[in-house]
């Protein structure tokens, strides 16, 4: 999954031969997983269609402030829509137009009305990407706080060799998948995250286990890699599937094949966090065979502990930032702080099963999160907005930075 996936991507096309190279963009932006809307100058009409442009983007491509049917494209809408704009390729005509705040076509108002990180990749032929006004310009962008994908060298459309030719699509998308990703408040740090039941085996066919899903702690695992996490998810049983290149995820059954992995890696991460609904006990043997039914009315299990895996880690803490989960059934509030303190934890997430909707399978929840002067309540909401009311509050209290993943 690239740092591009579910971005609203505004690409520029402005009137250079290498306008035909869009195409491919649009394509690999589209396999990157995100939405795509093109603007054109009339000049780029010149070089690659509108229909191709739109047919693979699957959005109607714009180059004039008014349609065939005179309605208005507005260039404040397109601007706002974006996460990111990309020009590519900008010529020495466009990148003139930008430093002086021309606004002679849409594209460039559209330019001008954006907020949004502008990536730029300029193509032009050897002189002009050497002539000092061409250098002039593009320094006076990046010093704007554009970012500038730089040319290649190669074979130029003039029959030159030299630099100024566009850089190639798959660099293009390359270079702003890591520049994206590097901005990211998780970029190069670690999470630890438990998630769903343990299975404690009685016999080959039975066990003691409880209702947990995993939904919240992949959701957890889901943000922090949208985040630009490395994520270390170690997973009960579970029918979800996560998959992304920066997930380690680690499939155990019983307690203390999660506590084994999970101390493995503890001493290396940044973030920790215990979402997993771990069994307390378990049985103290396991029968090879299946156990028979008998004529008695009672059958006994003996039970033992199971190692506590949050408590461990609270015990075992350095650097780490330590989140652990709470499920209450009465005393809510003075439990879950019992808990926070006995485990040495930064904060507590606590969820009740007397609230509608939250708790074990729900796709909702509704959480407390509990430091030791705080309570913040937070409204029933997808579980997938819980994982993100949480890594606020991570990045709030470790790294003083908020963000709306």
């Amino acid at each position: 999954m690239s740092a591009l996936n579910g971005k609203h991507i505004l690409l520029g096309i402005t009137g250079g031969i290498a306008a035909y190279k869009s195409a491919f963009l649009v394509r690999l932006f589209i396999k990157a997983g995100a939405q795509v809307k093109c603007i054109m100058t009339p000049d780029a009409e010149e070089f690659v269609t509108p229909l191709t442009l739109s047919t693979l983007s699957k959005n109607s491509v714009v180059s004039s402030f008014t349609d065939k049917e005179k309605n208005w494209n507005n260039h404040v809408e397109l601007a706002n829509w974006a996460d990111v704009m990309l020009i590519s390729p900008a010529t020495a005509n466009t990148l003139s137009k930008m430093v002086a705040g021309k606004s002679d076509n849409l594209l460039l108002t559209t330019y001008l009305s954006a907020t949004c990180p502008i990536y730029i990749a300029p193509a032009m032929d050897l002189e002009m990407y050497q002539h000092e006004t061409s250098k002039t310009n593009i320094n006076q962008l990046t010093n704007s706080g554009h970012i500038i994908i730089e040319p290649e060298s190669g074979e130029l459309a003039s029959g030159l060799e030299g630099k100024g030719r566009m850089a190639e699509p798959e660099n293009i998308v390359d270079f702003m998948s890591q520049h994206m990703l590097k901005q990211l408040p998780l970029y190069n740090k670690k999470v630890l995250i438990t998630a769903g039941p343990t299975y404690e085996p009685i016999d080959p066919v039975r066990f003691i286990g409880n209702h947990s899903s995993g939904k919240m702690g992949y959701e957890m695992a889901k943000t922090a890699l949208n985040l630009g996490a490395k994520v270390i998810l170690i997973s009960g049983p579970t029918h979800l599937t996560l998959s992304h290149p920066n997930l380690e995820l680690i499939k155990i059954s019983a307690a203390q094949d999660m506590f084994d992995h999970a101390m493995l890696f503890y001493n290396d991460v940044d973030i920790a966090i215990a979402s997993a609904a771990v069994s307390d006990y378990r049985p103290k043997t396991y029968y090879d065979q299946k156990v028979k039914k008998t004529e008695e009315d009672t059958f006994r299990i003996d039970l033992i502990k199971n190692p506590d895996i949050l408590k461990t880690f609270g015990q075992q803490k350095q650097h780490q930032f330590l989140v652990g989960f709470a499920l209450e059934t009465n005393n809510e509030v003075e439990n879950a702080k019992q808990k926070l303190e006995k485990k040495n934890l930064d904060f507590i997430v606590l969820n009740s099963l007397q609230d509608k909707g939250a708790g074990f399978k729900n796709d909702t929840n509704k959480i407390s999160i509990i430091t030791k002067d705080d309570i913040k309540r937070f409204d029933i909401k997808p579980k997938s907005e819980v994982a993100k009311d949480i890594f606020n509050e991570i990045l709030d209290m470790r790294f003083n930075n908020k963000t709306n993943a």
